[in-house]
């Protein structure tokens, strides 16, 4: 979902480094970042074998965890997933004994989510595993190399929270 990006600075003109003549996937920058993407989540879900996390599981754990949400609602958001595929992952996440789901004393309508110890415990080691397979990724970048790509990055992501 696009979001719109309030700001003074003029629209960037749409690049034309893709043409429909002669495109090819594997040159598109979205494929390649969606193969890293899912390299990355593999290497991350081998690693985190032995926890019986999957891909979907350990991502709303460790968003749990961080703090960046603390409800059904807000986790749905942070994980970009739907109503019901949250309270799917969150049937998986609670029957590994890995959080529970609290109704707010104050409004009845929101539903607050805590992790267990265990659930702590499993999601304390995320950000270890995270950061391994994300190095091992960057093998041979330097620092500058490093901090030009999130440069670039950043820069895609913002183009793309720009409404035309």
């Amino acid at each position: 979902m696009k979001k719109t990006v309030t700001s003074d600075a003029p629209t960037p003109t749409p690049a034309r480094f893709y043409s429909a003549k002669g495109y090819r996937p594997e040159d598109s920058v979205g494929y390649l970042m969606r193969q890293i993407l899912n390299g990355v989540a593999q290497e991350v879900e081998l690693e985190l074998a032995h926890t019986d996390l999957t891909n979907a599981q350990w991502i709303p754990l460790y968003k749990l965890h961080s703090g960046q949400a603390k409800t059904v609602a807000e986790l749905a958001r942070e994980c970009n997933l739907d109503a019901g595929a949250m309270t799917r992952t969150l049937d998986r996440l609670e029957a590994k004994g890995l959080c529970k789901r609290v109704r707010s004393e104050t409004d009845r309508r929101v539903i607050n989510i805590a992790l267990t110890e265990a659930g702590q415990l499993a999601a304390a080691e995320i950000p270890h595993v995270l950061s391994r397979v994300q190095n091992a990724s960057l093998s041979g970048f330097s620092e500058l190399e490093f901090e030009t790509l999130k440069s670039f990055l950043r820069r895609i992501f913002a183009n793309r929270q720009i409404k035309p």
